[in-house]
């Protein structure tokens, strides 16, 4: 008689614990453990994509109360093109505002309507582009920070 037809339920649970554990512990192992990096900012056509009212990497000086605007590099994802302005005033981070970003598929539109505000009001809350993802959104968040940190060097921050 097998050693498993046995009366012996303890240990059939036992070795299909095991079993399991190795199963997912291969499966874990084929996962890959850095994120796959990003296209280098590139000119693109995507649809789907908000037209940017300011060319790339630009930068505008306000009146005499110390009001700078600048719009960042455009950061090519996965699903498209993402660009930040930011406006500081007086040293201090006080509008930042995602005018490109993927909205070429329902998907798209839903994830990044999600998204785009909570990255808008982390970057004002860190005053830098030192900022965490949103989960479900990595690649638009990377690209986000991507541009918004191109758009703070233009500043001089």
């Amino acid at each position: 008689m097998h050693a498993l037809k046995k009366n012996r339920p303890l240990r059939r649970i036992v070795l299909t614990s095991a079993a399991t554990v190795s199963g997912v512990v291969l499966l874990l192992s084929l996962k890959p453990h850095t994120a796959p990096a990003l296209a280098s900012p590139a000119p693109s056509s995507s649809t789907g994509a908000v037209a940017s009212p300011a060319p790339s990497g630009s930068a505008s000086s306000g009146p005499a109360t110390g009001t700078r605007t600048a719009t960042g590099e455009a950061a090519q994802t996965q699903y498209g093109p993402v660009q930040v302005r930011v406006t500081v005033k007086d040293g201090r981070l006080t509008d930042v505002t995602a005018v490109t970003y993927p909205q070429s598929s329902p998907r798209d539109q839903r994830i990044n309507g999600f998204a785009v505000p909570r990255l808008n009001s982390e970057a004002l809350g860190a005053q830098s582009a030192n900022i965490d993802a949103v989960s479900g959104a990595t690649y638009t968040s990377e690209g986000y920070r991507q541009s918004l940190q191109s758009a703070l060097d233009s500043l001089g921050r």
